[in-house]
């Protein structure tokens, strides 16, 4: 069991341990919810895909032309998790 010690302005640094068993990252943003008898859960907070950034991945940031086969060849290895 991991203690943690509330500061005077009532914050709480986790370990970097801790953060890392719950898959949290920098800039990342955490969930707490609030259970009966003064218990919470707390687990990273998913992010959401949002229409803004799908567009912004339309958007022409460069000049090079992908051909069909490396775009499949992209999303192949992004599906497998080797982007």
């Amino acid at each position: 069991m991991t203690t943690l010690t509330v500061t005077a302005r009532g914050q709480v640094t986790f370990r970097k341990d801790v953060l890392h068993h719950l898959g949290i990252r920098p800039g990342d943003k955490i969930e707490l919810d609030l259970l009966p008898d003064g218990r919470g859960m707390l687990k990273a907070a998913r992010r959401t895909a949002t229409i803004d950034g799908f567009v912004g991945l339309l958007a022409n940031r460069t000049t090079k032309v992908a051909s069909l086969e490396e775009i499949n060849e992209a999303a192949a290895q992004g599906w497998a998790g080797k982007q």
